[in-house]
């Protein structure tokens, strides 16, 4: 991480929602992982839920939080693979203003490094909607790791240099 010691940390307030259709709060383990990672880095964990995998209320859940002013952004655990069940990307699609490419791209990078060749089964993104980041991760322990730790860690930190997205924020409803 390039932290800059000489700027100030700047908490944002993050949701988080777990898509399932089988786990429960006693079974989201990628939720806690990521949820103690949240409030590790020194952010407010202000909302968390466990969706089933259906794009209407998918998009119910984030555009109710899209809305909501104590919500900077969004992280999603699960609904990202390649199974019917699978919509978190296609819930995004309804949702979004513009697509953050790069986000997917470096996940994937990351996560041949650790699952080689099946991590092209992944369609991990994010977008950006109404100034709300949105960042959709697979469900495994492993993947949210590889997400928060090698990407979310370092871009939602407002010490990252050269840039991160908490700078972008008071720009993001630009027109």
């Amino acid at each position: 991480m390039a932290i800059d010691p000489s700027r100030t940390f700047k908490p944002i307030q993050i949701a988080l929602l777990t898509v399932s259709d089988t786990r429960g709060p006693d079974e989201d383990t990628s939720g806690d992982i990521l949820a103690e990672r949240i409030k590790s880095a020194g952010h407010k964990l202000t909302a968390r839920a466990i969706e089933k995998d259906d794009v209407q209320r998918l998009v119910t859940r984030l555009n109710n939080w899209i809305d909501d002013s104590t919500v900077d952004a969004v992280v999603i655990t699960g609904g990202t693979g390649l199974t019917g069940r699978d919509v978190t990307p296609e819930a995004l699609d309804r949702v979004k203003e513009k697509n953050i490419p790069g986000f997917g791209e470096l996940f994937r990078w990351l996560s041949y490094k650790t699952i080689g060749t099946s991590t092209v089964q992944s369609r991990a993104c994010a977008v950006l909607s109404r100034g709300t980041y949105i960042f959709a991760l697979p469900g495994s322990n492993g993947a949210v790791k590889d997400g928060w730790d090698g990407i979310l860690a370092e871009q939602l930190d407002s010490r990252n240099r050269p840039c991160n997205f908490v700078e972008l924020m008071p720009r993001l409803r630009e027109v």
